[in-house]
């Protein structure tokens, strides 16, 4: 499947090369679908949150950009460290959003790994790991 989206050979990169793609994948689609598709979810919780409909509306699009960032950072990889941190910011900012209303703990699990793979991705990138 990955192999369709990628136009090189998986076989000649190294291992942590392709946990960033997966990674890269996982979070850029999911959260396309959720700014997306899940429009409804997102007013609710920004409504929780007593942010306006226009920081609600600069944070969609600020998310679905970078998240097609990551997924083009598959093929142009200079893009991807400040856009993986940028990402990373924004799933913090949804932690403490949550932590704020008082949220239970579900509702952390989704930004929390978005966070840590987002984190993953940019020390992937700086040859940390």
């Amino acid at each position: 499947m990955i192999i369709f989206f990628v136009k090189f050979d998986l076989y000649k990169i190294n291992k942590m090369e392709k946990i960033s793609i997966l990674s890269q994948l996982i979070v850029g689609v999911s959260v396309l679908i959720i700014w997306t598709f899940r429009r409804d979810n997102i007013d609710a919780e920004f409504k929780l949150y007593k942010l306006s409909n226009i920081t609600k509306n600069i944070v969609g699009s600020i998310k679905i950009s970078l998240a097609t960032i990551l997924i083009l950072g598959i093929w142009y990889s200079e893009i991807i460290f400040i856009s993986s941190l940028c990402m990373a910011f924004f799933m913090l900012s949804a932690q403490y959003f949550h932590f704020k209303a008082s949220n239970p703990w579900y509702k952390y699990i989704p930004s929390l790994i978005f966070l840590i793979l987002s984190l993953l991705i940019a020390a992937i990138h700086k040859g940390l790991i």
